[in-house]
């Protein structure tokens, strides 16, 4: 699996600011910082990468301004293809939203 955090609102023309890659077929492996907790929650979405998302923190207060990111993921996960995308109005908005999440953490 390939995943990227961009600036911009998912067109082929956004600004990739970091890209990760993830392998969880036998060993947790690849680029990723932490891999093995990576693969743990991808493993926990059951293929369905929108359970990543998380209502956003309460006490986390984000700026209303619209500056989009968008986060993909692109690759094979169970023996399917995964071609996901996520547009969030900020980048607070997106730590918020994710919350933490593992995958997102590079």
């Amino acid at each position: 699996m390939v995943f990227t955090v961009a600036q911009g609102s998912g067109a082929p023309t956004d600004t990739v600011m970091r890209a990760s890659t993830l392998s969880c077929s036998y060993t947790a492996e690849g680029t990723h910082p932490a891999p093995r907790a990576a693969c743990d929650a991808l493993n926990a979405t059951d293929g369905e990468l929108d359970r990543l998302l998380a209502t956003p923190n309460a006490s986390r207060a984000c700026p209303k301004h619209f500056a989009p990111v968008t986060v993909t993921a692109d690759g094979v996960l169970h023996g399917r293809r995964v071609a996901w995308k996520h547009t969030f109005s900020n980048a607070c908005m997106m730590s918020a939203t994710l919350n933490g999440n593992p995958v997102y953490a590079f």
